[in-house]
């Protein structure tokens, strides 16, 4: 059996292939401008059977990494609109950076939405290069294991 090499990480992000696997695409849809399909998921990975969503509500907490993208979007272009044209309020060039800057963002944001979910997955599930052999990533919050020792539970 041939080894085969492993998937570059941020490639692997940027492309927004599983985390487990690296190889099984995230979305349904490729193109993120589709915005009816944006951010349709499969439920697993169509490679390793990786579920995407770990536990109900797992999605909300991508709205911290969209938040971080976008302030990393907008720091990089105003150092690079300081650099290239230069900031003053006198003649507007600043106010001329905030509304292109605006406008990159919700240009930018069917893209940024999808990154913040492939983001936030690579936090919980890493990367096994025996995926075939070992068992998914999960929280198991379908199981009675999930609510055993936990006090406050439903089921204590």
């Amino acid at each position: 059996m041939p080894i085969q090499e492993k998937p570059n990480y941020l490639w692997s992000i940027l492309t927004m292939k599983c985390p487990r696997c690296r190889r099984g695409h995230m979305f349904t849809q490729s193109n993120p401008w589709k915005l009816k399909k944006t951010l349709q998921m499969p439920e697993k990975c169509p490679e390793c059977g990786q579920p995407f969503e770990l536990e109900v509500g797992f999605w909300y907490g991508t709205g911290y990494v969209s938040y971080a993208l976008s302030f990393a979007l907008s720091v990089a272009t105003f150092i690079a609109w300081w650099v290239l044209v230069g900031l003053s309020t006198e003649d507007h060039r600043f106010f001329w950076w905030m509304g292109l800057n605006a406008a990159l963002l919700i240009f930018l944001q069917p893209w940024l939405m999808r990154l913040s979910r492939v983001i936030y997955l690579y936090f919980f599930v890493s990367y096994d290069p025996d995926y075939k052999q070992t068992a998914v990533k999960s929280f198991d919050h379908k199981t009675e294991d999930y609510y055993r020792d936990n006090p406050g539970s439903p089921k204590s």
